[in-house]
C-alpha cells in the first residue's frame, strides 16, 4: 500500500496576472506570495511528511515552488510530472481573459465536470483529470510514502471536497 500526501500549492501572487496582462496558460506561471512561502515552511513540519521517500510536482510554478521548499526542508528528491498539471480550462489553449476563464470554470461547475451527453466542451473533464493523476500515482506504487505538490481541481478528482484550501494536506491510500 502507498500513502500519498496531496499538498495543494500555497497562496499564489495572482495580482501578477493583471500587472503583466498574462494570458492563457501564462497565468499559471505566477509564484507564491510571501505568506504562501511561509505556509509551505509550516506544512513541512507536519510529521506525516517526514516519512515520504519522494516528492512529485506539477510543472506549474506554484507547485514547483512548494515542492522545492518541501524538498529543501525534508531532504527529499523532487520529480516533475507533467500530468500533475492543473485543470485545463481550454484544451485549445486560446483563452486569454479572466472573464473567459471564469465562464469556462462556471460551465465546468454547472455540469459537475462531465460533458453533457453528445456534446464536448473546451474544458478538460473530471474524468480526463482523474485519468491523468491516477496514471502518475500508479507509477509510484513501489514507494510507501509519496508527497504530491499540485493543484486543487485535479486533487478534487481523488478526494470528494468542493474546495481544497491553500495549505491543505490530503492523505490518500492506494
Amino acid at each position: 500500500m502507498t500513502i500519498f500526501y496531496l499538498i495543494r500549492h500555497r497562496e499564489p501572487q495572482w495580482d501578477i496576472n493583471e500587472k503583466y496582462k498574462l494570458k492563457g496558460y501564462g497565468r499559471d506561471l505566477v509564484p507564491l506570495t510571501q505568506n504562501g512561502i511561509q505556509q509551505v515552511y509550516e506544512a513541512s513540519k507536519d510529521d506525516r511528511l517526514k516519512k515520504a521517500q519522494i516528492i512529485l510536482s506539477s510543472p506549474y510554478t506554484q507547485a514547483l515552488q512548494t515542492a522545492a521548499i518541501l524538498s529543501k526542508q525534508l531532504n527529499i528528491e523532487v520529480q516533475v510530472e507533467f500530468d500533475l498539471r492543473e485543470w485545463q480550462p481550454d484544451l485549445s489553449f486560446h483563452f486569454d481573459t479572466l472573464e473567459q476563464l471564469q465562464e469556462l470554470g462556471d460551465d465546468f461547475d454547472k455540469h459537475k465536470g462531465i460533458y453533457p451527453e453528445g456534446e464536448t466542451r473546451l474544458w478538460e473533464s473530471s474524468l480526463m483529470m482523474k485519468t491523468r493523476i491516477e496514471g502518475v500515482m500508479n507509477r509510484y506504487l513501489n514507494f510507501e510514502y509519496v508527497i504530491i505538490a499540485g493543484h486543487g481541481m485535479i486533487f478534487r478528482t481523488q478526494y470528494q471536497i468542493d474546495e481544497i484550501p491553500h495549505a491543505y494536506i490530503i492523505e490518500l491510500k492506494k
